[in-house]
């Protein structure tokens, strides 16, 4: 992973791949090397209050199989040696990623033409103004297109970064990593990037108890009343303000949950299909068939001979 920071680089941007991918030990290996570089090696500025010392130019592309791009305050303008390097990756197929103001680079470099991204939602305007030709998607947190991924500002850059690894290693390697990390292991692409109502209002109550609650009973049929019950609140106000605190509506947010449950038990488990749609709370085989089908465009047995941990349990415990 060669992390190509363009000066003033954002300071957590630049951080968020070495943090993320390049702290994670996934069964007794270490799968990402990650190379922080830049055009001129030594110091380079940030929009912090300090510089980083990067000792690797720009041949660090050369050899990488993805190039990242963190946000940075030079949104267009860039080193011609930068929009350069950065099209001859592509151009060999190198997996190419941004995060925040990073997409800005990609754009200028003619990576996005054609093609759906986002950034930060702050600078839709400037960029829509700038890059016509680039299908901008402010509403997202990230876009995947295979080979070039964009997302949107700061920690948005995280749950890129998570996604990575979910696409590379598996859900459970990921939420491994969310963990290691401290944050959500789910937030797909296409949740909102910005939330209106963050916090709750009129002194309500926060609504994690319940979503943790859930979380232990996946394999139980929950639905809006029964998540209703446990917070102690309408229907109608539960679906408000879990919204306003995760950006889904309740059914929505359960549903990744169980997906991603049903992943990991798949990489890390020989239950059977039927087994495993039932411990998930997905209850058929052909339900998990066609949920996961279409959240990563696999059948669930493709899926585990992909992700299928080696030494994993072969468990076939109670049903």
């Amino acid at each position: 992973m060669a992390v190509l920071a363009v000066p003033p680089v954002v300071g957590l941007d630049f951080t968020i791949p070495s943090q993320v991918l390049g702290r994670l030990a996934w069964e007794g290996r270490w799968p990402y090397e990650v190379v922080p570089c830049t055009a001129d090696p030594g110091v380079v500025d940030s929009s912090v209050a300090y510089g980083f010392v990067i000792e690797e130019g720009l041949d660090a592309l050369a050899g990488a199989d993805t190039v990242i791009v963190p946000g940075t305050n030079r949104k267009y303008g860039n080193d011609e040696r930068v929009l350069a390097a950065l099209r001859t990756a592509a151009a060999a197929g190198t997996r190419t990623v941004s995060i925040c103001t990073g997409a800005f680079v990609l754009a200028e470099a003619g990576i996005l033409d054609g093609r759906r991204a986002t950034t930060h939602w702050a600078y839709t305007a400037e960029f829509r103004a700038r890059f016509p030709r680039v299908e901008l998607d402010p509403s997202v947190l990230f876009v995947d297109g295979g080979t070039v991924l964009t997302s949107a500002g700061l920690a948005a850059g995280i749950d890129l970064c998570l996604h990575l690894i979910r696409t590379d290693l598996g859900a459970a390697a990921a939420n491994a990593a969310a963990r290691s990390t401290v944050v959500s292991p789910i937030r797909t692409g296409g949740q909102a990037q910005f939330i209106a109502a963050p916090t709750p209002e009129n002194g309500e109550r926060s609504l994690a108890a319940t979503r943790a609650w859930a979380g232990d009973r996946l394999a139980e049929p929950l639905g809006l009343a029964e998540l209703a019950a446990h917070a102690g609140v309408s229907v109608r106000t539960l679906s408000r303000r879990f919204r306003a605190e995760t950006g889904l509506s309740p059914l929505q947010w359960l549903l990744q949950q169980r997906i991603d449950l049903a992943r990991e038990l798949l990489e890390t488990t020989g239950l059977p299909m039927d087994v495993v749609a039932r411990r998930s709370g997905l209850g058929t085989a052909d339900s998990l068939r066609a949920h996961l089908h279409r959240r990563v465009g696999v059948t669930p047995t493709a899926y585990r001979t992909a992700f299928s941990r080696a030494g994993a349990s072969r468990e076939r415990g109670p049903v």
